[in-house]
């Protein structure tokens, strides 16, 4: 079996005639396919290529920049922004 994966903007005319043709080409009358649709966004998360700890940290970052525990550095004077 062979799984090929076509990104669909449904939104575009393209979009809605190339999966009008796939519906009706491919509906309950081929016994070789299977049309399986997916959200893209889900389809990123399972193939993530960063560790689930590195993942963690940046969501922990996020949450703190959206609570102000953040220091922010002045690029031209990192130094005493730091001190």
């Amino acid at each position: 079996m062979t799984t090929v994966i076509i990104k669909i903007n449904e939104r575009t005319k393209a979009g809605k005639a190339f999966m009008a043709i796939l519906s009706e080409t491919f509906s309950n009358s081929a016994d070789g396919v299977e049309i399986v649709e997916t959200d893209s966004k889900k389809l990123i998360k399972e193939k993530s290529i960063y560790s689930p700890e590195f993942i963690a940290k940046i969501k922990k970052a996020e949450e703190n920049i959206r609570q102000g525990k953040t220091t922010r550095l002045n690029p031209e004077d990192i130094w005493g922004s730091i001190l």
